[in-house]
């Protein structure tokens, strides 16, 4: 029990600090992303974004791009990299996984990556991309996440 309480104090002072960082009003805005992931984001980055030129950099960095290990007679298969920040790239996957819930919009970008015959996983990571250009664009923008109605096409 009072490891229990020793984690909750934790919790909070780790909550309460996050809140202090310039980008927490924006990266807490984003659905998916709680206290603890957003915690996470600005001390994967170093606290700014400043040492990522686009946010292809960024995915790259996170592991979230896929790498072409074109060589040879090979090309075309693309795999995860192997040197990538595992920690960042926990925040962009588990973000994604949770906002599949709660969002409408990544829910209707994972229905139509699952349709095109990818596996829960593979949609997961593609959602996960498409966050980081969401974080990237909002973060240079300076302004929080809005959840808007997904448009559909009508006949």
């Amino acid at each position: 029990m009072a490891l229990n309480e020793q984690i909750a104090g934790m919790d909070k002072l780790i909550g309460g600090r996050s809140r202090e960082h310039e980008l927490a009003d924006i990266v807490l805005s984003v659905s998916g992303i709680g206290t603890t992931l957003g915690a996470e984001f600005p001390a994967a980055v170093g606290g700014s974004l400043d040492e990522s030129d686009s946010p292809d950099a960024l995915a790259a960095f996170a592991g979230v791009a896929p790498a072409p290990p074109d060589s040879g007679k090979i090309c075309g298969n693309l795999h995860r990299p192997l040197a990538y920040h595992r920690r960042l790239q926990r925040v962009f996957y588990t973000s994604a996984l949770i906002s599949v819930r709660y969002d409408p919009n990544s829910r209707q970008f994972y229905d139509c990556e699952r349709a095109e015959g990818k596996k829960h996983v593979q949609a997961v990571l593609a959602l996960a991309r498409r966050r980081v250009n969401v974080i990237w664009t909002l973060i240079r923008d300076r302004r929080c996440y809005e959840v808007t109605p997904p448009v559909t096409m009508g006949a």
